[in-house]
């Protein structure tokens, strides 16, 4: 035996900063079949390697663990197909360091075959841990048990443990020890003994494995070596032989206080004497000394998703009748009341009927779930009556959501009066027109696939107009409001049906969704069909209008799925979407020439027909359809017709973008915004306005720069750049507004593919998939604003570009005074089924009112806007990533 053996060379885990590695050898052993009865309950075992008479494609995933619980992400190994036997022969890099192992760590295995053409199922699992019972990391080939059916398991004590314990009866584990002290050198060396006991050993192992029922997986752990010497790794801890003094008993014994949580007297009373009745005819008037009235301006200018302290409160509430002739101090007054006391909220009330009127914009905030007191939303009702019909137009789909703040019952109660009232009818009249009984399946099953219908528009009257319960007037609740109002105005009608048509549908794949508030929709369409029903014969005429509204959507998804189940390319599939237009039998529907209908996506235009010829489809994995519709005074309307794409999102943001252009121009400033119209008739398909124009993407490749498109269409010699003056003002607006508002929005995934230019200047942006902050790519940076937007200013330096600036600044800061009209309707969305928003709905709308960073004043937002602008103009990383889509949009084609 040499000198070298007798000395043990080492190095500690914890100076070993680098990662563990394993390699995975052969698997021996056998799996039976499954039996019959097995492949009775599961038929797709019938298609699992192990099943099949070659040998199957196997793999091993390890994984570390430590304390019971996961120390890294697990690691496959890679593909590699067998032919007589399993044998990876691959060294497998493990996602964590030594010295980052713990004592107790152990290495989880689990071998998996392939079931079916996506699943798989564990052929076994085996652990070991990674130090001996010395602390020393194991080293060598090391044969495990592998327990079958099962995944390892990675606790302690472990379920799956490769090395059992030496009872005696199994050879192996005895010959293996007596192995590892040969290599060792604690065994004499004889050459020609060790050779035939080393080969019998072989023979031993597998006569045990062929007895065994078990799989036996061959892994080995690496040998370290130092300078060519081989060298341990003894498991080391820095100051881990510290002793700790651990008491199993505490000195001091903790006895459960049953008060904590309840209620504190002494803040009770002092709440219950500052708001007591007593204490109203002192506080009436009461007037602030100029700290507290700056106290109580900064409280009234918080946000809306402000929360007051209990010190803001009682200082609100104590100066409650000073503030009431401040209409925007109504909401923080609200916010202080405790509606469970009588005697406060008899005095809320009271006062809340001399407060001054408070804005309707601001009457959105008392909808939200945060203030439930049926007098409250009645009073916020009342507000928006005030509010004429283009106004309320911009806040309808913010509206509809509001209803599920709602009172159920007062709304299904409603529905019932309405039912009595319609049974009496019937009474008086016993022959009943079959004409009037009208039915508008709002939930087709033509839309959704399944056999769901709702058949609420099913009502008969006498053709008078008697309605027992006024709903504009006696009844303040929001369902009866939208419902009047809808009922006297036809595009009004027209959104808020089919607003409501979506929340009635029976959402799939949506486990949000609640029963209650689907019927509670279902009961509002009931009523307005009643409202439309019951009224003269223009209301009569808008519900006719709605019925074939729904049955011209459901001709055309009809219409498109046939289109979609067309086999070949998109040229034959656009010739059979010409033909089934032209052809009025394919789908019993003369798409060509109907009876004029108002057009769902607008109102105003009445519709006749589509003009087959001029019918195509996009070049995109859903391809949508682009629809040219014939006017009643023959003039032509352009519309994209989107299936299989919910489109909601890009509705809620066109919306934002046309209530942002109309606060815009209140304040005489036209940004030459292209607020095009959205609107989704379903969870699944919708409209989208077609505007002409052409992606900055097909302008750069094919005219070079966007100063030679404007150039090409617009020229003009004496303007700037070549290119008439009032184009280049426009291009000019329209990217400051576009920059602004994209900003606010959090909108993602920019790239010159989903910018677009009108031939006048007008640049737009398309395609909302991500929002509030959201984006595919990495670095993105806070607007798209590239260098080849800036040139076409004329460049950094340029006028153009400063006066860009001076717009992007102008902008923001007059959106700013509007941030608490977007924060409601923002808030209002919630629980909307909007995909960004649902991902994190308690953080929506923080993240827009972090935007507009209302904690600057207006001269620190002007600087916070300059940073943004010059970081968005300096980006490297967009216009790599701008480089790598163009690359891709290339191969695509």
């Amino acid at each position: 035996m040499d000198d070298s053996s007798d000395k043990f060379y080492y190095i500690y885990s914890s100076q070993l900063d680098v990662n563990v590695r394993v390699k995975i050898g052969t698997l021996d052993g056998h799996k039976e079949r499954q039996q019959f009865d097995k492949l009775l309950e599961d038929p797709m075992l019938k298609f699992c390697g192990l099943y099949q008479q070659e040998t199957a494609d196997l793999k091993v995933v390890c994984q570390v663990f430590a304390d019971n619980r996961p120390l890294a992400l697990p690691v496959c190994t890679s593909y590699k197909p067998f032919t007589t036997r399993w044998n990876w022969n691959e060294w497998v890099t493990l996602p964590v360091l030594f010295s980052d192992l713990p004592r107790n760590a152990q290495l989880a295995l689990t071998i998996y075959d392939c079931i079916g053409c996506s699943q798989t199922q564990p052929v076994g699992g085996t652990t070991i841990s990674l130090f001996g019972k010395h602390g020393v990391f194991r080293t060598g080939m090391i044969d495990l048990k592998v327990w079958p059916n099962c995944e390892a398991d990675g606790n302690f004590p472990s379920q799956t443990p490769g090395k059992t314990k030496d009872n005696g009866k199994i050879q192996t584990q005895r010959l293996a020890k007596l192995v590892k002290k040969h290599k060792i050198g604690q065994l004499p060396v004889v050459d020609w003994l060790d050779r035939l006991a080393f080969l019998e050993i072989e023979v031993i192992n597998e006569m045990e494995k062929k007895n065994s029922n078990f799989f036996h997986l061959m892994i080995e752990f690496p040998f370290i070596e130092v300078n060519s010497v081989p060298h341990s790794i003894v498991y080391y801890e820095h100051d881990g032989d510290e002793i700790y003094m651990f008491k199993p008993q505490a000195d001091i014994v903790t006895i459960p206080d049953h008060e904590v949580l309840q209620e504190n007297l002494v803040e009770s009373k002092h709440h219950k004497l500052a708001r007591s009745i007593r204490s109203g005819v002192s506080d009436r008037d009461l007037k602030p000394n100029a700290i507290v009235r700056d106290a109580l301006n900064t409280i009234v200018g918080y946000p809306p998703t402000t929360q007051l302290s209990v010190e803001e409160q009682d200082l609100v509430w104590k100066f409650r009748f000073y503030l009431s002739n401040q209409k925007k101090a109504l909401t923080k007054f609200l916010k202080c009341v405790n509606w469970s006391i009588a005697s406060e909220n008899r005095q809320a009330i009271e006062l809340l009927n001399h407060w001054a009127p408070m804005d309707v914009e601001d009457a959105l905030e008392l909808l939200s779930p945060n203030f439930t007191h049926p007098v409250v939303r009645k009073y916020a009702v009342t507000r928006l009556k005030q509010a004429c019909d283009e106004d309320l137009l911009l806040y309808l789909l913010q509206l509809v959501q509001a209803l599920k703040y709602e009172n159920f019952e007062c709304i299904k109660a409603a529905s019932l009066v309405s039912k009595n009232d319609d049974n009496s009818l019937v009474s008086r009249n016993e022959k009943v027109s079959s004409e009037n009984h009208l039915v508008i399946n709002t939930v087709n099953d033509n839309i959704q696939g399944n056999n769901t219908e709702l058949n609420e528009f099913s009502y008969s009257n006498d053709g008078e107009e008697q309605n027992k319960t006024d709903f504009g007037e006696e009844n303040c609740d929001l369902a009866s409001f939208l419902i009047d109002r809808a009922s006297k105005n036809t595009t009004l009608a027209n959104y808020f049906y089919w607003y409501l048509v979506i929340e009635c549908e029976e959402q799939e794949n949506n486990g949000k969704q609640d029963s209650k508030v689907r019927e509670m929709y279902m009961t509002v369409m009931k009523l307005f069909s009643e409202k439309l029903m019951k009224g003269n014969g223009e209301l009569k005429k808008r519900r006719q209008y709605l019925q074939r509204q729904q049955n011209f959507i459901n001709k055309l998804v009809q219409l498109v799925k046939t289109v979609a189940r067309e086999s070949g390319n998109r040229k034959k599939k656009t010739e059979r979407l010409q033909y089934l237009l032209s052809d009025p039998e394919a789908l019993k529907f003369n798409f060509t020439n109907f009876e004029p209908l108002l057009f769902p996506l607008d109102p105003q235009v009445l519709i006749k027909g589509i003009i087959p010829e001029k019918a195509s489809l996009f070049k995109s994995a859903l391809m949508p359809s682009r629809l040219t519709f014939l006017t009643d005074d023959n003039k032509e309307y352009v519309a994209i017709f989107k299936y299989g794409d919910d489109l909601r999102q890009d509705q809620l943001i066109l919306q934002m973008i046309t209530l942002m252009d109309k606060l815009l121009r209140s304040e005489n400033l036209d940004l030459k915004l292209t607020p095009y119209r959205v609107l989704a008739t379903s969870a699944k398909h919708g409209f989208l306005q077609f505007i002409e124009s052409t992606t900055v993407a097909e302008v750069l490749e094919s005219e070079g720069s966007i100063h030679n498109y404007f150039r090409k269409h617009h020229p003009n010699s004496t303007g700037p750049y070549g290119i008439s003056s009032e184009v280049v003002d426009s291009y000019v607006r329209s990217c400051a507004g576009y920059c602004v508002i994209t900003y606010l929005l959090g909108v993602g995934d920019r790239h010159f593919d989903n910018l677009l230019l009108t031939k006048d200047g007008k640049l737009f942006h398309i395609d909302f998939g991500y929002i509030l902050g959201r984006d595919p790519k990495p670095m993105p940076p806070p607007m798209k604003l590239s260098k080849e937007m800036v040139d076409a200013m004329g460049g950094e330096n340029s006028e153009h570009y400063q006066q860009f600036r001076k717009q992007c600044y102008t902008a923001f800061l007059h959106l700013r005074r509007h941030a608490n009209l977007m924060l409601n309707l923002f808030s209002l969305m919630v629980d909307a089924s909007v995909p960004d928003i649902a991902l994190e709905p308690d953080k929506a709308v923080k993240k827009v009112q972090d935007k507009f960073r209302l904690d600057l004043t207006d001269e620190e937002a002007v600087h916070y806007m300059q940073n943004l602008l010059d970081l968005s103009v300096s980006a490297v990383m967009p216009a790599l990533v701008e480089h790598f889509h163009k690359l891709a949009q290339y191969w695509r084609k």
